[in-house]
């Protein structure tokens, strides 16, 4: 009869062999995710990258990809590539937060870019703040964004602001127009509220006050009843507020009524199928951008498109490149970004943040950035940096273009 300790000990070695093969592969794999982890900079998206905001997402997406092309054959930062991890929000609020849980807690992202929509980044800066990771926006313009309140602020803005844009198309009809009673026309979400804020204070500052205030959802099809009562109250001129397809159906409105009125726009048309959904009133509206590669480009603006073109082969020409904005302001993004990473020497958020108030006479695309962030100022661009652009034949120019 075989000695029971004996049977028992042959019975122990054979259970250590199968936890030794189970383990060792676990091991290696743990160790091979380990230094993967350490091999590059995780910079996480989360933007709109399907739906009718698909066209911005995939212009942001460019402006980041091009410039981590450019900063990786450099040597990177910190001595390591940058990887980017894009997650599609959908334009949904839930969802973009979910995915910024997602890329912070288990991709471990250095930092988030991204929040195409002013309630998806309202939906994500509590959280970003909480966790202490730089959140750096490329398009969403709700000033309280930037402006939320927080003690230790980690969100960072490269775009344009509503309350900036509000003045500057209070302004540009006023002067251009000689506009006396302009009519609103916002999209009823915090975005539109956000410019209802801001539209109200340009006019309080020229002691204007506005025809009407109209709200409509995103999906109505028919905004007339909002112009007819605009018009009624005796609008000479309309504020929008909307994006892509939201604004096409206040212009299929208004020719639909045969209401021919200046309308000065926040950038929301840019954003994707505006003259596809809009028809041929897509050209009587005037928006803000930030940046245009029309006319005579630098030599900034000649290799950014350069680039372009030879990592996405279906650009060839600059009416290809749309919409430029959010090429632009998601390069420059990046560039800050990765100049403040390396500043910081290492990828922890609260030394990142330091840092971006701390870099400086960085070149980037729309312009360079001297002294682009502090405490009291988390928006890299003002009033100063925008243009009014409209489309001609489905490309996006200057007014005097």
């Amino acid at each position: 009869m075989v000695d029971k300790n004996l049977r028992n000990s042959t019975r122990v070695k054979h259970l250590v062999c199968i936890a030794a093969r189970i383990t060792v592969p676990i091991l290696l794999l743990l160790g091979v995710a380990n230094a993967s982890a350490q091999d590059s900079v995780k910079i996480g998206l989360v933007a709109a990258l399907s739906g009718q905001s698909a066209k911005s997402g995939e212009a942001i997406t460019r402006g980041l990809s091009i410039a981590i092309d450019e900063i990786n054959a450099a040597g990177g930062v910190l001595g390591k590539p940058i990887e980017l991890i894009s997650r599609d929000d959908e334009s949904n609020p839930g969802k973009g937060l979910t995915a910024a849980r997602e890329l912070i807690q288990r991709e471990r992202v250095a930092a988030l870019i991204g929040g195409l929509d002013t309630p998806v980044s309202f939906a994500i800066v509590p959280f970003a703040n909480q966790m202490k990771i730089p959140f750096v926006g490329p398009w969403a313009a709700g000033t309280g964004i930037t402006v939320n309140g927080a003690k230790e602020n980690y969100i960072f803005r490269v775009s344009a602001v509503d309350e900036y844009v509000d003045e500057a198309i209070t302004e540009y009809l006023v002067s251009r127009y000689d506009v006396k009673k302009p009519g609103m026309i916002l999209i009823n979400n915090p975005w539109g509220e956000s410019n209802e804020k801001g539209l109200m204070k340009a006019l309080e500052k020229r002691n204007m006050e506005p025809a009407g205030i109209e709200k409509f959802e995103s999906t109505d099809i028919d905004v007339t009843p909002q112009l007819t009562r605009l018009k009624n109250a005796g609008a000479d001129s309309l504020f929008m507020v909307a994006n892509v397809a939201p604004s096409a159906q206040v212009v299929k409105s208004l020719d639909r009524m045969g209401w021919d009125v200046p309308i000065a726009s926040h950038w929301g048309p840019a954003g994707g199928r505006f003259t596809e959904l809009a028809g041929t009133g897509s050209e009587k509206v005037h928006f803000i951008q930030t940046y245009s590669f029309a006319g005579e480009m630098d030599e900034k603006g000649s290799a950014v498109f350069a680039a372009s073109q030879a990592k996405y082969p279906e650009i060839k020409t600059v009416a290809d490149v749309t919409p430029a904005v959010g090429i632009a302001n998601a390069y420059d993004a990046m560039l800050l970004l990765a100049a403040a990473i390396e500043k910081a020497g290492s990828t922890n958020g609260p030394a990142i943040r330091q840092a971006m108030y701390d870099i400086e006479n960085i070149e980037g695309l729309i312009k360079t950035y001297a002294d682009p962030f502090n405490p009291d100022k988390q928006d890299a661009l003002g009033p100063e940096d925008y243009i009014f652009t409209h489309f001609v034949d489905g490309e996006i120019l200057p007014l005097d273009q």
